[in-house]
């Protein structure tokens, strides 16, 4: 590897950071593109995102909880929305392995671009109400297991959903940012267990930058985050989860 690419990859892995920790989503679907047309393999790139996504989404979690955006003690509502969502997304990623097994590549990306737009959309059109969303016990668990499901059938669409469909589903802007972190991070951390457990060579001079520029971002997001409105954090997640499904869509025509 080229040493002297450490320093942009670093810098463009801290504006993917800032993006996903503001917003709970959209880390991994800006960065990875734009690595495959540096010239970085995908077995290069994704084991060192998702150990990005792991240490920047842990220490998010940590930033979101103590800038007052979310309460992750153990107990309190979000860190049951958490743990309600985490044990869920355990049996959707397990049948997605099944599904995806029979399902073709092409339909797999149809299904998150209309997934993620569709949850967008909504949200957009909901933010116009003057009415708060309820919240809901049964929205939360079928979004969590649908957002693991996602995961588990391509590998994309999980920082869309669970953010997005726990603002659908009554949860705050500020709370389902904190919460989307912490649930990523672990998520990615049973997949870089999994990788290191195949024996596959990890990308050990990749990884550093990536994390490090992921880390960098947290705490500015955090901040960003407790100073933003719900009303202008909700249209800010809508409107980012209605870009990335159009975006989806868009690549698998063009």
């Amino acid at each position: 590897m080229d040493l002297q690419l450490l320093f942009p990859i670093l810098l463009l892995s801290f504006a993917c950071g800032l993006l996903d920790s503001t917003l709970g989503m959209g880390y991994g679907t800006t960065l990875t593109p734009v690595l495959l047309l540096i010239g970085y393999e995908p077995l290069e790139i994704v084991p060192a995102v998702l150990l990005a996504q792991c240490v920047a989404g842990i220490v998010g979690a940590l930033f979101h909880h103590g800038f007052g955006n979310v309460n992750l003690h153990p107990g309190s509502h979000d860190f049951k929305v958490m743990l309600v969502m985490s044990s869920l997304g355990v049996v959707g990623a397990l049948l997605a392995v099944g599904v995806a097994i029979n399902m073709s590549a092409w339909f797999l990306k149809l299904y998150i671009g209309v997934l993620v737009l569709g949850i967008g959309m909504t949200i957009l059109v909901l933010s116009r109400r003057r009415r708060p969303i309820g919240f809901s016990w049964r929205r939360v668990a079928g979004l969590g297991f649908l957002a693991a499901f996602n995961k588990g059938l391509s590998g994309g669409g999980y920082g869309p959903v669970v953010t997005g469909g726990q603002v659908l589903a009554g949860v705050s802007g500020a709370s389902a940012v904190g919460i989307a972190s912490l649930a990523e991070g672990s998520a990615s951390a049973v997949g870089i267990v999994a990788y290191l457990v195949s024996g596959a060579p990890f990308p050990w001079l990749l990884a550093p930058s990536l994390t490090l520029g992921a880390v960098l971002a947290v705490p500015i997001a955090a901040y960003l985050v407790s100073r933003l409105s719900t009303a202008r954090l909700t249209l800010a997640i809508g409107s980012l989860t209605t870009l990335l499904g159009g975006y989806t869509l868009l690549r698998m025509v063009f």
